[in-house]
């Protein structure tokens, strides 16, 4: 197979084979999977279909890598990851085309993406100069204690379709300050923004084996292969919380730390004391982000009583106003969802909602025709129980509920295994500070719609994850602490 394709809109050719110790090649079977365009269905490319063989290559080549990166200055990483930042920032329109793409999202959800994923290489190039360490005097004398941080090893780095680029430089980025060295398992759908990041990190001056990309159709057995090996030390993973669970069970094996961002299913409390105004654009933020395939999106919606219809109405003519269409052409505010298997999850949960005895705002309906669109839909009456308030879906689907009073809203909102993001809408700060505190969730916005910044501590309790990502916690993930005494 050629390992490069040319695409329309694309300025230079975009890798297709795996990337292992700096060199790009063919999987060891020779086979290929395709890339399709979620807007009609067409092939976009074929890339390599890695075998467990292959990914056995590439922890070669990340271990055989690791003691040399591992040994360089935190200046010089430093410098490499400010290189890469600049690249995607000159880049930005031709990544951005290519995850609207292989991904459908609408080009300025993509252009989002790809600003919000470069920053996760500046942030980084600053904290890999700040990795703290410790002297202290030992209590009973005699004696002085160092405490330093050295990287983990061998990290295997697994991503999700919905932001292709955000994903991996979230976790690219702190294992690169920390000294690690990577093996990256980018999902099925949408691979092509992976390799084209990898490329740019080599112009960046990362050296070869540092960063290894392995896609594949067997995402099990590769995963499970690497996570096997002794000379891999880490595992992080963003998806499913069902896939989630699967890997922490192997991790156990080999004692692999483990960063998991998992499943989420968000409330978004507007009280009657908000903005409304205010409220309906932090909504079309929380939920249309990404067309609503976000772990961060809000999920279900909980309106005081009062304002209950109003906000619904608002909402509703905002959805409807949207442009749904293929996300590169412009005007476009909504496009595809990425596969045949999320749209039909979303008719099938909207199906059953309205079932249950939910009304339709707007939406509600597949499209016919080439694609996979569902229109932008909003729901009210919807019944406590029902698959639109207890599934992910992941979707264009904003489910309506009401409540009264802040010790139901709250007795609704935590009413899930999840607990990644949550929203509220007050006009009340210390209401908001109340709510916020006693939602179960890692993260709150109070009046924002959007929470993810590089610069802060993404990450869920209870079945949405474990550890943090981004933040001055996000690089202590890729790093282990090592406590030297002696005498004095």
């Amino acid at each position: 197979m050629t390992t490069t394709v040319t695409l329309a809109g694309i300025d230079s050719p975009v890798p297709t084979g795996l990337l292992v110790g700096g060199q790009w090649r063919a999987a060891s079977s020779g086979a290929t999977f395709d890339v399709l365009d979620p807007a009609d269905g067409s092939l976009i490319a074929q890339v390599a279909d890695g075998t467990t063989e292959d990914v056995t290559a590439a922890v070669d080549a990340a271990s055989a890598a690791l003691p040399g990166f591992a040994a360089t200055a935190p200046r010089q990483r430093s410098e490499m990851l400010r290189r890469a930042f600049q690249i995607l920032t000159d880049r930005a329109e031709e990544f951005a085309r290519l995850m609207s793409l292989e991904n459908g999202k609408a080009l300025p959800d993509a252009k989002a993406e790809l600003t919000y994923a470069a920053e996760f290489f500046r942030w980084f190039a600053e904290e890999a100069v700040r990795i703290d360490g410790d002297y202290r005097v030992a209590p009973a004398g005699g004696t002085r204690t160092v405490v330093t941080h050295q990287p983990v090893g061998v990290c295997l780095l697994v991503t999700p379709w919905n932001f292709p680029a955000a994903m991996l430089t979230r976790k690219l980025g702190p294992a690169l300050a920390a000294g690690c060295t990577s093996v990256v398992k980018p999902a099925e759908d949408t691979p092509l923004t992976a390799l084209l990041l990898a490329q740019v990190l080599a112009e960046a001056g990362v050296p070869d084996g540092v960063v290894n990309v392995v896609p594949t159709m067997n995402a099990k057995d590769v995963v499970a292969t690497a996570m096997a090996d002794d000379r891999v030390r880490k595992i992080s993973f963003t998806g499913s919380t069902e896939v989630g669970k699967i890997l922490l069970r192997q991790a156990a094996d080999q004692v692999l730390v483990s960063s998991m961002e998992l499943g989420g299913n968000a409330p978004f409390l507007v009280c009657a004391d908000a903005d409304l105004d205010a409220a309906v654009d932090g909504a079309m933020l929380a939920k249309m982000r990404n067309g609503g395939e976000a772990c961060t999106a809000a999920n279900r919606f909980y309106v005081e009583s009062p304002v209950a219809a109003q906000f619904a109405d608002k909402l509703a003519q905002r959805m409807a106003a949207m442009t749904t269409g293929r996300g590169t052409d412009e005007g476009v505010t909504l496009g595809p969802l990425v596969n045949e298997e999320t749209v039909a999850k979303v008719d099938r949960i909207v199906t059953d909602t309205v079932g249950a005895g939910a009304r339709v705002l707007t939406g509600g309906t597949r499209p016919e025709g080439p694609g996979f669109f569902y229109p932008p839909t909003v729901l009210v009456d919807v019944p406590v129980g029902s698959a639109a308030l207890t599934e992910e879906t992941f979707g264009p689907v904003a489910p309506i509920t009401t409540f009264d009073g802040d010790e139901q809203a709250l007795e609704l909102a935590n009413a899930t295994p999840f607990g990644l993001v949550a929203y509220v809408y007050t006009g009340d700060l210390a209401r908001g500070l109340r709510l916020a505190e006693a939602l179960e969730s890692g993260m709150v916005g109070i009046n924002r719609g959007v929470v993810s910044d590089p610069a802060a501590p993404f990450g869920g309790v209870k079945q949405s994850g474990l550890g943090r990502e981004g933040g001055h916690e996000g690089i202590g993930e890729y790093l282990t602490t090592k406590y030297v005494s002696f005498p004095l």
